[in-house]
Order: C-alpha cells, then structure tokens, then sequence
C-alpha cells in the first residue's frame, strides 16, 4: 500500500531546502521550481518538482498525488519552471493512462525518493502502471516553440 502525501513541518522543512537548492541550481538536474497560478485566488504559488525528460520531450509526475499544483496547472493549462537563472513558461498537456507508462517508469528509476508513494515496481505490468495515473498525473511540457 503506498503512502499517503501529508504536508507538516517536515515536508516544509524539506521543501524549503530543496527550493533553495534548486534556485541556486544545485541538486538533481531534474529538480525545478515549478510556479503555478492558484485557481481559487490568482497568486502564483510554487513548490519543487522533478521533471522527466527524453530527448527534447519533458513530463511533470504528480508523484506525491493529485496535490493542489496538480489542480492549478489543469485549471491554469500553463506553468512556469525555474532552476538557477533559468527560466520557462510551458503549456501542460494531460497524458493518457496508456502515455504516462513509459514516463511513470522512467521517473520511479531516476527519482528512488518516491517509490514509497506508488503501488507499483520496476516489475509491474504496463497496465499496473497505467492504473497509477489517477493518483499521479503525467502532464506533457509544450513550449510555444513545440509541436503540441
């Protein structure tokens, strides 16, 4: 049974560090700042996420669930992600269930911190992984310079 993601003290302790990690662009590569307009009051929140990337295709998992950057980048359709001086305003594009496999797969070997949170392994079925995608989205990244 995965874990279920709470925010305490600790989480925020972590996140803080992470956060500031990232802005200095120090940590894992695949660690940004994401920024996400609230869809209940207009403010730009943000919180630190971990992109998967193949050749010049990037995803956002929602590896600690359905949480509320989840809900504001679905009802915002665009994001900004930071690490270091870098910067990107991208529209997110929802992945099928059957889509989401490979990048679900790729990003439980690259980012072992979060396996707890899964009910899947490396030895799952495609459709074992698939079945995950309700509880952690797969968002495709789009730049305005990419093909949709």
């Amino acid at each position: 049974m995965a874990k279920n993601y709470r925010v305490g003290t600790g989480t925020r302790c972590v996140n803080l560090v992470f956060r500031l990690m990232t802005r200095l662009g120090r940590g894992k590569g695949y660690r940004h700042i994401l920024t996400v307009r609230g869809r209940k009051t207009g403010e730009l929140r943000s919180t630190p996420v971990d992109i998967m990337q193949n050749g010049d295709e990037r995803w956002l998992v929602a590896a600690y669930g359905v949480t509320n950057w989840v809900h504001n980048a679905r009802a915002a359709g665009e994001v900004q992600i930071a690490r270091g001086r870098y910067r990107e305003t991208l529209r997110v594009a929802e992945l099928t269930p059957e889509d989401s496999v490979p990048v679900l797969r790729q990003y439980l070997r690259e980012v072992p911190i979060t396996r707890a949170y899964f009910d899947v392994t490396a030895d799952s079925t495609d459709e074992q992984f698939a079945a995950e995608v309700s509880r952690h989205p797969v968002f495709r990244l789009v730049s305005d310079t990419s093909h949709p």
